[in-house]
């Protein structure tokens, strides 16, 4: 019951992200290009997400112990293994992280942000503080903002609806009408990132999508105030990757019109 009362309070802010203006914008690799330069911020914090699950969720720490929910911890790890040792479609193990850089490799995007931005964290700079270092659209920062700041609160049900209605549960809708638009219209540069996107609507749509829906029964635990908070964060989920596809837009438009 209460799941579905999250779905209907979600499903326009849904039902408006799916129709987003950036789907039928992106039918050029230069379109293309802009859009993965700040999506790739959104493919690199999402592990974060996931590892933060998995800390919660799982046993990660020595001496092993196990936890309550015995379905969870094995969707969450096998999530991990699948967005951390995916095999490529030259039958490499890697990570859809690295998938997707390679394919923003492919394409001629541009990489150097991401990957300065990474290099800055790894070396412990904060998120945010490296975040106004990169030349990225502010909605872009604040998508990754807004992600760190859920997984800072540590609630792990928060956490669970981010993940679930912000990411995985969402991933199918929003890119099965662009994977249609570059099968038809995309030169060989493409193939990559096809690749990658039809691996996410394989994965998620048949199978973490709706496991990830039984992970919020889990995580909320029947707690009515638990379901108000996830709620919230799922809305603002959707609220904020719209902000992110607006500044797409508004940076393709601006590179088309110089202005």
């Amino acid at each position: 019951m209460h799941i579905e009362q999250l779905k209907a309070s979600i499903a326009p802010l849904r039902a408006q992200l799916v129709a987003h203006p950036v789907y039928d914008q992106i039918t050029q690799i230069e379109d293309l290009r802009s859009f993965t330069e700040e999506h790739v911020f959104a493919v690199w914090d999402f592990m974060s997400l996931l590892k933060s699950l998995q800390r919660h969720l799982t046993c990660v720490e020595v001496p092993w112990m196990p936890t309550t929910h015995k379905e969870t911890r094995r969707f969450i790890n096998e999530i991990v293994v699948g967005e951390e040792s995916d095999i490529d479609a030259h039958g490499q193990t890697t990570s859809h992280f690295e998938m997707y850089l390679e394919a923003m490799k492919e394409m001629g995007a541009r990489v150097a942000g991401i990957q300065e931005f990474t290099q800055r964290v790894a070396a412990g700079e904060e998120i945010k503080t490296a975040l106004e270092s990169c030349q990225i659209q502010e909605e872009t920062k604040a998508f990754v903002k807004y992600t760190f700041e859920i997984i800072g609160r540590g609630k792990v049900h928060e956490i669970a609806a981010l993940f679930t209605f912000g990411r995985e549960d969402l991933i199918p809708d929003m890119f099965v009408e662009m994977v249609k638009t570059l099968k038809r219209d995309a030169p060989e540069q493409m193939t990559s990132f096809l690749y990658y996107l039809e691996r996410h609507i394989e994965i998620d749509g048949d199978d973490h999508g709706p496991l990830s829906l039984k992970l919020m029964d889990e995580v909320c635990e029947g707690n009515p105030t638990k379901w108000e908070e996830a709620t919230q964060v799922a809305e603002e989920a959707l609220r904020m990757r719209i902000h992110l596809w607006d500044g797409v837009v508004r940076k393709t438009k601006t590179l088309l019109h110089g202005i």
